[in-house]
């Protein structure tokens, strides 16, 4: 017997490190499993006590883990599916797939599974191992498939929800980008007119000898002040963006940040509905696997994108083990709308909890494709109309006094 450290999250959330004896890894993990843990790192030590000795192997669920993109992951679940429908063994369909593999990534992941099961491991214990590659959702509903025997059922379910996720990423994506490029555009333009086109016809005015508009003093100051401190501004708007992104990656920022996107004006509803369409698809595809409904509320809370929808759902967990209605804590916390809550409540009351889910998701899906086009449709004339000033205002001011000059000697003439 070898004595183990590990780290481990138990149902409720927490995470909990401690000593187990087991014959080798994978009795330790199974053990660990059986307790309902999901082993989040576990070291064998050579004192066998578990700590101040040479360890002979480390495992941690996140270093050194393969990558597979989304395309790759929906393609090779889809796959799989069909593979262990039909009756090849999983090991097989395993080894298949990764010899047929084009991505890196993906074969690095086929490999690293098949060593997986031949030393023992089920397929939900070996997808542990590659946590970049398949989310807690992913190896919750494996492992369902594993204790219910319809593991090509629980594939296939799977496949059903990446591609639906994949589908609303890539509606965000693609409505996204035409107002990214334009606003890009809008500032080289702006920056090139300011520091090659205007300067050069300050000694042109200067040359004038007359008095010049408000306008082009504006534009022909604003020009030179570029000039002499375009790297503070640079070095500013990359200075502005990094510290952003750090006060990001803090809990009291990432809180803050999320809420201001759920509360923002235009952007704030459609990052509710986001929230909201991920929230029941994930719901629904769990319950209807047969993921335990405190596992469930676990990664729900975990793949919300959404810190303030996340701690909602831990708050309404508490509550559940406590033995109320899901329905309540989440109507408490006003994160939810009145009619998602009063539909939870009743898919509890009645038991067609998961119906009544996968009919939210599907609204919200509709909701959050209709307000990008909203959002497409609105954004494009504001950004045309942003251009069209700052770039005509550009032109105008330095027009404005060859104008002037012409008017004038038209007169004496």
């Amino acid at each position: 017997m070898t004595s183990f450290k590990y780290a481990a999250k138990k149902p409720t959330g927490q995470t909990v490190e401690g000593t187990i004896q087991a014959d080798d890894k994978n009795a330790a993990v199974a053990e660990l499993r059986r307790q309902s843990m999901t082993v989040l790192k576990l070291e064998a030590a050579a004192d066998g006590k578990g700590g101040g000795g040479k360890l002979n192997f480390n495992i941690s669920f996140g270093s050194k883990s393969p990558k597979v993109n989304s395309d790759d992951l929906v393609l090779f679940t889809r796959q799989l599916a069909t593979m262990v429908g039909a009756g090849l063994a999983l090991l097989e369909s395993i080894d298949v797939l990764g010899s047929q593999a084009e991505s890196p990534g993906l074969k690095q992941t086929c490999e690293k599974l098949s060593s997986e099961l031949r030393a023992g491991s089920d397929l939900s214990t070996a997808m542990e191992t590659c946590p970049k590659a398949f989310s807690p959702l992913y190896v919750s509903m494996v492992r369902a498939g594993e204790a219910s025997g319809q593991m090509d059922v629980i594939l296939e379910r799977l496949a059903d929800y990446l591609e639906a996720s994949q589908s609303l990423k890539r509606e965000i994506k693609a409505a996204m980008t035409y107002p990214v490029i334009s606003l890009v555009l809008v500032i080289g333009i702006t920056a090139f007119l300011m520091l090659g086109v205007v300067p050069t016809f300050k000694q042109v005015f200067e040359g004038l000898g007359s008095e010049l508009p408000a306008l082009t003093k504006f534009t022909l100051g604003s020009s030179q002040w570029l000039k002499e401190n375009w790297f503070l501004v640079l070095g500013g708007g990359v200075g502005a963006w990094l510290g952003f992104g750090i006060l990001k990656k803090t809990p009291k920022g990432a809180l803050a940040w999320d809420h201001f996107t759920l509360r923002a004006p235009v952007f704030g509803p459609l990052a509710r509905k986001i929230a909201l369409a991920r929230f029941a698809r994930t719901f629904a595809t769990l319950i209807r696997s047969g993921v335990p409904i405190m596992a469930t509320l676990d990664i729900v809370g975990e793949t919300s994108g959404n810190l303030v929808v996340t701690n909602a759902v831990n708050a309404a967990k508490e509550s559940v083990r406590n033995g109320q209605l899901l329905s309540d804590p989440l109507a408490a916390s006003k994160v939810f709308p009145p009619m998602v809550t009063r539909m939870i409540a009743i898919g509890e009351r009645t038991g067609a909890l998961e119906q009544l889910l996968e009919k939210i998701a599907e609204f919200y899906d509709a909701q959050v494709k209709a307000a990008i086009k909203s959002l497409t449709s609105l954004i494009e004339p504001l950004l045309i109309s942003f251009m069209g000033v700052i770039v005509g205002g550009v032109v105008l001011s330095v027009f404005l006094p060859i104008l002037d000059v012409v008017g004038k000697l038209s007169s004496s003439s």
